[in-house]
């Protein structure tokens, strides 16, 4: 082991410049610390360049060519849908670059950020190298962050794939997209590539799409596929990928034995893996789960002290809202903690599928109350029911609360349905917050909104639980006072 320095160049080094090093800089350098970003390939990680942004600017080309052919549905003249794709990757690509300068080194630096470029080896709890030359700082916050995950599937490398990082590289539409995996990137680009022309499959292993949701935001979500001309073959393994001249063909392990399905491009969203290679980890005894994920502790450090991990690269969540959420604690404690450590926070984490329909959650599902065994009861709500829905030509979906029994202190909620991702907000605070149910009701809600539909659930779970003794004598009461 080195000897700790005497002094340091920095009070924190933050490795990786995603979303989880990004919010770690940020607050570092917002309480005056000297802090050091290192960011190998691009500012902005995942999320700004290969994820969230890119996809969302896709989902929308998408969404606008759907509404297009429901043009009748709303009183006006059918038109022709002519997706053109190069014009659709040019729009993402400059939506990228219109949100890219939040993230940028100017900014950061702007901001009392010491940003640096290349690949970072931790050779010490004190210590990084950074191509021949060795920083030192008290604290290092790993937020390296993660990548797609590709199985060894036989002939697959040979015939050539494409993932969520290198998707955007396409400059057609593929006429034959199979998309591997049902989960919520598979579903999202699926239901996105079909809307813009591609004829798609998609190909899960489990039984069903969105496994992490309940069964009934499955079928939703299928169903919606469906219509949309998806093809989804659940219960398949894929097995191979051979090829027959220029033919691609991948060979899939079905019910009911052998499948081919055909392909032009095949688009792997099976997983993610975190980037902990080469990093000088296993020298330091730093340990890592099965999908390279670090161990760390309730403060956000991993098993040396000095070194903390935050984002994908630590898990279990990986998302980009709870990649900035760690940060702060990772941050905080790394350069505060010999005062006070503040335990990370897990209790109410949302997140969303931005299919259409969108499926939003947050807390316990139906099946996670049942594997673990907590008591609870289920108020739903159909949006079908919803005025500013019905006006909207989005009367469909759902939300979904389950509570204690008998009780209105909220467990956990799914919403399925147009803009369910930001009705989601207000059961996120209410959780957050210890408010239930009633509060919600006692709330005005403006009119005609979307989230009038959490109102109403709250009255449906309010009409479930009536004091009927108190109301029979009520009755009584107005008979009385009518003579």
């Amino acid at each position: 082991m080195r000897k700790k320095p005497t002094s340091f160049d920095a009070n924190l080094i933050v490795i990786g410049a995603g979303s989880a090093g990004l919010v770690s800089s940020y607050i570092a350098a917002a309480v005056k610390a000297k802090v050091i970003l290192i960011e190998r390939h691009k500012m902005g990680g995942d999320c700004l360049n290969t994820g969230c942004v890119p996809s969302k600017a896709i989902l929308r080309s998408a969404k606008i060519a759907e509404y297009m052919r429901r043009a009748s549905e709303f009183g006006l003249a059918q038109v022709q849908v002519e997706p053109r794709f190069e014009q659709i990757m040019a729009r993402v690509k400059q939506v990228v670059a219109d949100i890219e300068p939040h993230d940028s080194v100017d900014r950061y630096t702007q901001l009392g950020v010491d940003c640096m470029a290349g690949e970072a080896k931790i050779v010490s709890p004190w210590e990084v190298e950074l191509d021949g030359s060795l920083l030192t700082a008290r604290s290092i916050i790993i937020a390296s962050g993660a990548r797609p995950f590709v199985p060894p599937i036989e002939g697959l490398a040979e015939a050539g794939y494409l993932t969520s990082d290198s998707v955007w590289s396409l400059t057609k539409s593929p006429k034959r997209l199979v998309v591997l995996g049902g989960g919520p990137i598979g579903c999202e680009l699926g239901q996105a590539f079909a809307r813009l022309g591609s004829e798609v499959t998609i190909v899960e292993m489990l039984d069903r799409l969105l496994i992490k949701e309940d069964v009934d935001v499955s079928q939703v979500i299928e169903r919606s596929l469906t219509q949309g001309g998806v093809q989804c073959l659940m219960s398949h393994k894929a097995v191979r990928v051979i090829q027959k001249g220029a033919e691609k063909v991948l060979v899939c392990d079905g019910p009911t034995g052998e499948v081919n399905v055909p392909f032009d491009e095949i688009l792997v969203t099976v997983g993610r893996r975190a980037n902990t290679e080469n990093m000088g980890l296993e020298a330091l005894g730093i340990q890592t789960r099965r999908n390279g994920t670090i161990e760390t502790d309730k403060y956000m450090r991993t098993s040396v002290k000095s070194i903390y991990a935050c984002g994908d690269v630590a898990g279990p969540y990986q998302f980009t809202h709870v990649a900035a959420h760690q940060a702060w604690y990772a941050s905080v404690n790394a350069l505060f903690g010999t005062f006070r450590k503040f335990t990370v926070d897990y209790r109410v984490i949302p997140w969303a599928t931005f299919t259409d329909p969108e499926v939003a959650h947050v807390g316990l599902s139906e099946q996670d109350a049942k594997d673990q065994a907590v008591p609870f009861e289920v108020t739903r709500y159909g949006i079908d029911d919803l005025d500013r829905a019905i006006t909207d030509g989005e009367a469909h979906g759902f939300v979904k609360v389950l509570t204690v029994p008998a009780k209105d202190k909220i467990l956990g909620v799914t919403i399925v349905g147009h803009h369910a991702a930001e009705l989601l907000a207000e059961f996120v605070l209410a959780m957050k917050h210890g408010l239930g149910l009633n509060d919600i009701l006692s709330t005005i809600h403006l009119y005609p909104g979307f989230a009038e539909a959490n109102k109403y659930t709250a009255g449906a779970w309010k009409r479930a639980h009536q004091p009927e003794r108190l109301l029979r004598w009520v009755q009584r009461f107005h008979t009385w006072r009518r003579g």
